[in-house]
Order: C-alpha cells, then sequence, then structure tokens
C-alpha cells in the first residue's frame, strides 16, 4: 500500500511543482525569456493608447507558449468599435515565437515591431475592434468607405487590427484565426514571410493588408467574406474592403490557393501614391496562382498601375472579374472566369497578354480602352506612355457571351487562336482602333504554347482552404449586419425584400439547429408563422402608416453556438433575436446655392451668404430624406463644384429618445427646434479620404418639430445623409 502511495504523492507534488512555474499574467508584464503562462482567463482592460501594451515580449531567441491562455478587453460593457489599447506588444528581437494565444476585445490584439524571424502559431485573435456599419439593406452611407492609401505613420491602426506587423523579417503566421472583427493580417515594410494555413474569414474590412512588402509567401489561407458595402440586389459597392489587399510598393509576393471569396475585391492591388506622383515603381512582380477570388460585389481582382502574373484563378460572378487599369506586361492566363458582368476591364493598358482563359456566360468578356482625357492630378500620366496598345489575345475559350471584344482607343492587338462558341456579337470596336490582326500567327503561337513550370509555395502539410465551402456559393450569401458580414453561426431574421414598396415583408429565418417562436411584433399583421424550426420564413404586411416602425422580436432555443460578438450562447439557453427597421419621413424643402470661396467662405465667416447680399438659390427639390451624395460637384443647368446645400423639414413624432446621424463632406450643422446640436464646420479635423459620421441621442416630445441642415462643399466628392432612429 505504501508503495502505491509514495509515486501517487510525487507526481501530485511535481504536478503543483510544474504549476508553479507557470507564470500569470498581469496589464504591464514584460517576458523577456521563454516561458509557458498558465492557462486561464485574463481581464486585462484595454489603455486608450496604444502605446501602453497590456504584454510587451522582447528578447532574442525566445518561445512564449500561452498554453491556451485567453486575454479579454473590456469586451463585456463596450461594443466593438469602442475597443480600446493593445493586448500584445512583440519588439527588440529575434527568433520569437508566439503560441497558443487567445486575445479578444481590444484595438489591435497584437503588434510586432521590427522583429526578425517571428513566429505565430495556433494563436486566436477573433472578436476585437471593428467599426459599427451605418450603410442598411436598403440604403448605402458613404461613411462605411474606408481609404488605405497612406501608411507610412502606420495610419492604417486607426481600423484596428488583429495582426500589425511593421518591418518584420521573415515572419511565419501558421493555424491562427480571426473573425468577427475588422482586419485581420495587416503587414507593413514586410519581407520573406510565409503566411498559410490560415483562416481569416467574416471580418468586415481587410483579411491579409500588405504596404512596402516583398517576397512574401501568401498560401493555403481562407479570407473569405472580407466585405463590406453590399445588399444583394440594391446596391453593389465593396467600400475598399478585400480579401487580399496589395499597395504601395508591394512586390515580388507569391499568393497561392487562397480562397479569397465573397470579398470586396477578392484581391486588390494599386501601385500606390508614389508612383500616382512621379510614374515610378509599382506593386510589380507580384504572382496569383491557384487562387479563388469570386463573388465580390466589386472586382474579384483588381491590379492597377502595376506588372503581374495572373495565372490559375477563379473568378465566377463579379461585377469585373479583373479590373486593370494602367496595367502593363501583365500576364493573364489559365484562368476560369463565369458570370461576371465584365470578365477583363483594362483602361490604359499596355502590353498585356491574355492567353488561355475560359470565359463562360455573364456579361461582356473583354474592354480594353483609353479615355480622351485623364484626370490632371496625376503625375503618372504626366511621365508614363498611357496609350492603350499592344495587346496578345490568344487561345482562349468563350462560350455564350453577347460581346467578345469591346474595344476602343487601343491600338496594336493580335487576336488570334481563340475558340468561340455562342455569342451575339464578337467584336464591337469605335474607329479608333487601329493595327488589329486576327491571323494566325505560329512564330507567337509558338512561343506561347511552351509548358511552364508551376511554382509551388515549399510548405508542409497544407490545408485545403477550399474545401467544404460550396455551399455558400453566390454573392446571394453576403448578408451584411451593423457589425459585418453575417458569420451563418447564430440565429437571425432578414428581410429578403428590403425595397419592395408593396408591404409584403418575407423574412428568412436561419441559424444553428433549433426551434423558434415570436416574442413579439409591431407595425406587422398576418404573420404567416408564429413558431417553427431552422431554416425556415416568415411572410407578413406592413400596417400602412405615415412613420415606418416595424419590430419582429423572437427567441431561438436550441444548440450551442457563438453569438456575433463571441459570447458562448449554451444549449437550450434562449436567445433572443430580431428585425428592426424605423423611418420617420420629414417633409423637407432644400435649396442649393453656389458660391466662390475666394470671395465669400461660409466656413470662415460667421454667416452663410455675404452681408446684404440676396442670393438666389440654384436649385430647389421637394424630398422626405436626406439622403445625397455628388462626385464633381452639383449640376443645376452647370456643373458647380462649391456649393451651399440647406435643407428645412417638419415631421411630428411620438415622445421618445431618438438617435441622429449625420454623414457629410466637407461641413454640416444641424439645428431640431432652432438649436444647433451637431456642429462641425471645420473639415480640417478630419484629415483622411473619408466621410465622416456623427451620432448623438436627443430626446422629442409628442408633437410637431423642426429640423434644419446646413451643409458647404468646397470642391471634390460631397455627401450629405441625414437618418432618425428611435431608441427602443
Amino acid at each position: 500500500m505504501v508503495k502505491k502511495i509514495i509515486p501517487f504523492f510525487i507526481l501530485f507534488f511535481l504536478s503543483i511543482h510544474m504549476l508553479g512555474q507557470k507564470k500569470k499574467l498581469f496589464f504591464g508584464k514584460t517576458i523577456n525569456r521563454s516561458v509557458k503562462i498558465r492557462p486561464g482567463t485574463y481581464t486585462l482592460t484595454g489603455s486608450g493608447s496604444l502605446d501602453q501594451p497590456a504584454i510587451i515580449i522582447t528578447g532574442d531567441n525566445i518561445t512564449v507558449d500561452f498554453n491556451g491562455a485567453v486575454i479579454v478587453g473590456d469586451s463585456k460593457n463596450k461594443m466593438p468599435d469602442a475597443f480600446l489599447g493593445l493586448a500584445i506588444l512583440v519588439k527588440g528581437g529575434k527568433n520569437i515565437t508566439i503560441k497558443n494565444l487567445t486575445v479578444k476585445g481590444f484595438k489591435v490584439a497584437f503588434l510586432a515591431r521590427d522583429i526578425e524571424q517571428l513566429r505565430v502559431d495556433h494563436c486566436d485573435f477573433s472578436y476585437n475592434y471593428r467599426q459599427h456599419l451605418n450603410s442598411t439593406q436598403e440604403k448605402e452611407d458613404m461613411s462605411d468607405w474606408m481609404s488605405y492609401h497612406h501608411n507610412e505613420q502606420d495610419e492604417w491602426l486607426r481600423y484596428g487590427a488583429a495582426l500589425y506587423l511593421k518591418n518584420c523579417l521573415t515572419p511565419v503566421i501558421t493555424n491562427c484565426r480571426v473573425t468577427g472583427g475588422q482586419n485581420a493580417l495587416m503587414m507593413s515594410g514586410c519581407r520573406n514571410g510565409i503566411i498559410y494555413n490560415n483562416d481569416f474569414s467574416f471580418n468586415s474590412g481587410i483579411g491579409i493588408g500588405l504596404y512596402r512588402s516583398q517576397l512574401n509567401t501568401i498560401a493555403y489561407n481562407k479570407v473569405d467574406f472580407n466585405v463590406r458595402g453590399y445588399s444583394h440586389g440594391v446596391y453593389s459597392r465593396g467600400q475598399d474592403s478585400a480579401g487580399i489587399l496589395v499597395y504601395e510598393q508591394s512586390q515580388q509576393n507569391h499568393f497561392y490557393k487562397n480562397s479569397a471569396t465573397h470579398g470586396g475585391d477578392g484581391f486588390f492591388l494599386w501601385a500606390g501614391q508614389s508612383t500616382m506622383d512621379d510614374g515610378k515603381g509599382g506593386c510589380n512582380d507580384n504572382l496569383l496562382n491557384g487562387n479563388d477570388f469570386s463573388y465580390a460585389p466589386t472586382n474579384g481582382i483588381e491590379a492597377t498601375f502595376s506588372r503581374n502574373r495572373i495565372i490559375n484563378n477563379r473568378v465566377y460572378e463579379c461585377d469585373y472579374g479583373f479590373w486593370g487599369g494602367y496595367s502593363y506586361a501583365t500576364t493573364i492566363s489559365a484562368n476560369k472566369f463565369r458570370n461576371n458582368k465584365t470578365d477583363i476591364a483594362i483602361e490604359h493598358g499596355q502590353q498585356n497578354t491574355i492567353t488561355y482563359n475560359i470565359f463562360d456566360q455573364g456579361g461582356e468578356a473583354i474592354k480594353l480602352w483609353a479615355n480622351a482625357l485623364q484626370p490632371g492630378s496625376w503625375g503618372y500620366p504626366k511621365y508614363r506612355d498611357t496609350r492603350s496598345r499592344d495587346y496578345v489575345i490568344a487561345l482562349n475559350s468563350f462560350f455564350k457571351k453577347p460581346t467578345v471584344f469591346d474595344i476602343a482607343q487601343t491600338e496594336n492587338l493580335n487576336i488570334f487562336g481563340n475558340s468561340y462558341g455562342e455569342y451575339e456579337q464578337l467584336f464591337k470596336l469605335d474607329s479608333a482602333v487601329k493595327n488589329l490582326d486576327t491571323a494566325f500567327d505560329a512564330q507567337l503561337n509558338a512561343a506561347l504554347s511552351e509548358d511552364t513550370k508551376e511554382e509551388i509555395p515549399d510548405i508542409r502539410e497544407p490545408n485545403d482552404p477550399f474545401k467544404g465551402s460550396g455551399w455558400l456559393a453566390g454573392r446571394k450569401n453576403i448578408m451584411m449586419t451593423a457589425w459585418g458580414p453575417y458569420d451563418f453561426r447564430y440565429p437571425i431574421c432578414w428581410n429578403t425584400r428590403p425595397t419592395d414598396t408593396s408591404g409584403l415583408l418575407n423574412f428568412k429565418i436561419v441559424g444553428p439547429n433549433g426551434n423558434w417562436k415570436v416574442r413579439s411584433f409591431r407595425g406587422l399583421e398576418g404573420l404567416s408563422k408564429l413558431e417553427g424550426g431552422f431554416p425556415d420564413s416568415i411572410t407578413a404586411r406592413k400596417i400602412q402608416s405615415s412613420v415606418t416602425d416595424l419590430a419582429l422580436e423572437l427567441e431561438f432555443t436550441g444548440e450551442t453556438f457563438t453569438d456575433p460578438f463571441g459570447h458562448e450562447i449554451k444549449n437550450g439557453s434562449p436567445y433572443p433575436f430580431s428585425y428592426q427597421h424605423f423611418f420617420l419621413p420629414i417633409d423637407f424643402t432644400v435649396n442649393w446655392y453656389s458660391f466662390d470661396s475666394l470671395f465669400h467662405n461660409p466656413l470662415k465667416e460667421q454667416s452663410l451668404f455675404p452681408a446684404n447680399a440676396r442670393i438666389r438659390p440654384i436649385k430647389t427639390e421637394k424630398t422626405r430624406q436626406l439622403d445625397y451624395a455628388w462626385w464633381g460637384g452639383i449640376k443645376a443647368g452647370k456643373q458647380y463644384e462649391q456649393f451651399i446645400t440647406v435643407g428645412e423639414g417638419a415631421a411630428e413624432t411620438e415622445e421618445g429618445n431618438y438617435e441622429l446621424a449625420v454623414t457629410w463632406d466637407d461641413a454640416v450643422r444641424v439645428f431640431v427646434d432652432g438649436k444647433l446640436i451637431i456642429n462641425e464646420w471645420n473639415p480640417s479635423l478630419y484629415g483622411f479620404d473619408e466621410s465622416p459620421q456623427k451620432k448623438l441621442v436627443i430626446h422629442l416630445a409628442k408633437g410637431n418639430h423642426f429640423f434644419r441642415v446646413e451643409h458647404v462643399e468646397l470642391g471634390g466628392f460631397a455627401v450629405l445623409s441625414l437618418k432618425i432612429n428611435k431608441q427602443q
């Protein structure tokens, strides 16, 4: 008996000793040697500054095994757009490995600067910062557009990030997961990295982003549903979201067998502002091979002002399969294009080769053109020859196309050896097309027919990122919520007819296995069902009223699932979910006035108009909602780049709290019942190429209320939108 007890106590005390060797986490902890963290959940409330990380890791040749530990910011008390702080900062070292860590509830989960040989393995950085989206099923809101054009001072961090790598050499990111965030992995100034076997799906911004990053291998990743700005059948914008983003002199990167479907763009490449200014450089010599960029609201692949290779990719059901503005010496070969509105569109392209592709159904196959005028603010056309010229289009297959070739203002084309199935029009040409040669070129055919060896990254045990995702095919499966794309993990009640004016509503009920029941409803009648299982649908009729105030409250009971904020809802626990829509019509009279800021600048003066001046509007209209966007000014007989908008109107309300939101560019003031409640009269406060939005909650008594909105546009893009929602 004693012999049996002794080993037991040895093991017991050994386990206690080993547990004591595992380190606990606390805010401000610095780790500078290899360590294993004691498992558990650590609540480390994020600081308001990214300069005060919760944990710092620094040193050489160290491994930090977080051992399944979970670091949580202040996620219980805040919504994702209010998350603060940085969880993990890795700085000043080399050969550092971080593994087995979960971080959620921060503005930035993981940031590494100036690290050589960084490895991040089996970590989950889901459910960190993301913006609340203001676009709805019915209407896009311009404030949701993002801008990634500059990142010299880490401007990208204003959108938060799950992982952000700055100036890292040979980083390896593998077996990591990011969902329910905005931007997953963002890399700036990184070289020779290997990013593979990760799942960065269902985020509202970017899956993988590169800026001034070279010679990286991005392979076998699932980066699906990184999207915003889409409502099926209503609008298709993307708002500069993307599965993969490649910006500003990011060159010689290899993108191999990634699934990047349902992204705003599947793949979005832009040479960068420096190239736009001086015509030099670009995002050149990148290889896109074997990827799936299907079901993008905008472009499956966008690659502009650069030279690249686009080989053996799949691009289905996008607005544009490939948009290649100003691309040159680019190879587009062996890709499969299907059911795109336009398969390949290139303006001002040069010396591009299009071979061995399959173009199947959808709209026109290949559109090539040049514009008579180019933007005067661009330096690029001042330093570069930007004629549309010198194309080889050979050995492709075309099936069921309305137009195969739509070509304008283009010269020197060799088009031969293609096969054509059903089509309505083979060539649509304008009179400026020159030197179109359709004769078979045996020498060129021989050169194009030479076998080439596929470039396959040397990665052991690669995942199959395409496995099991076929059931999500089609853009119809992009369902945007206020917090990003629906991920099919939790219950949702989805209006399938958002712009229908007949008053008949159809709701799709989808989610995990379980049952649903109606708890209450408002503004609706004639519900077809009050309970059921998943999936299901309900029809109902809108009760006609001057104010639209619809609510359908439901309850789910069923299997365990994860809600949109990363909380686990246990099996059998009642979970409320709903559909709500509110619209308060305001009888606005809107007047527009032109002005010249050289003579009177309303942003600097005390009044909209010069003293003692009688100004007549250039345009007047009646509307029940302020919702405008202008590109290049307002048209009122002629184009006015600088103008003032004044909207005045009244509405009857019930007593309650109302959220008022205004989106604008360049300046706006909002008055309610004569009181100034929003005063955004200084455009210099907003330095990015974005349209800001401001929200506030006001209390309105029952009765009639007067609204006045003053807006000033100084030139360029302009937007003005006012929304009012009742707080429930």
